[in-house]
């Protein structure tokens, strides 16, 4: 099979049901931003870090390809069966959130990003995926949006956060509040 179907070509799209639609569309829109968010947690993922935060990552990597999988899809009774998210996989992000926060420092203020590239990468990773939770919430104002993809965005910015100041600490990085200018 070709990789080019030129299908695309006059600017449409094919969802998972069969309906087409504009390139520009807010389903489309949505479940690209997921697949931008899953390209930049393998960029971490790729990183020296420890094997604990890539074996985690391979799995937030699966469950956003199942996020978009869901948004990608126009039928209730769709030909092809659809990947699930479950509330466990919610849960699980916030004990990996809770075990990496048991040493770090409770925080007072906001914090620059920054200190290390690793660091760098994991917020700009978490302000993807602060966009993508946007254009999944934009994209329930016009159609039903399974609500466990919001809240697995949701709570997987929390994770980035966390993961960004904890790999910080494992890295002797610099954290720096904003104090700002009063």
């Amino acid at each position: 099979m070709k990789i080019y179907t030129k299908t695309g070509d006059s600017g449409t799209t094919s969802l998972i049901g069969g309906g087409r639609v504009s390139k520009n569309d807010p389903r489309i829109e949505a479940y690209g931003t997921v697949d931008e968010l899953i390209s930049w947690t393998g960029l971490i993922r790729d990183q020296k870090i420890d094997a604990k935060y890539t074996d985690l990552l391979v799995d937030i990597q699966d469950r956003l390809m199942t996020c978009a999988s869901i948004l990608a899809t126009d039928c209730e009774d769709c030909p092809v069966k659809i990947p699930a998210l479950y509330e466990e996989d919610i849960i699980k992000l916030e004990e990996a959130i809770d075990m990496m926060e048991e040493d770090l420092e409770p925080l007072s203020s906001f914090i620059l990003p920054g200190g290390n590239p690793v660091v760098s990468y994991v917020h700009i990773t978490r302000n993807v995926c602060r966009r993508a939770e946007r254009n999944v919430l934009k994209l329930s104002e016009k159609f039903t949006v399974n609500n466990l993809v919001v809240g697995y965005l949701n709570r997987l910015s929390d994770y980035f956060f966390v993961l960004s100041r904890r790999l910080g600490k494992d890295l002797n990085a610099l954290e720096i509040p904003w104090n700002p200018r009063l």
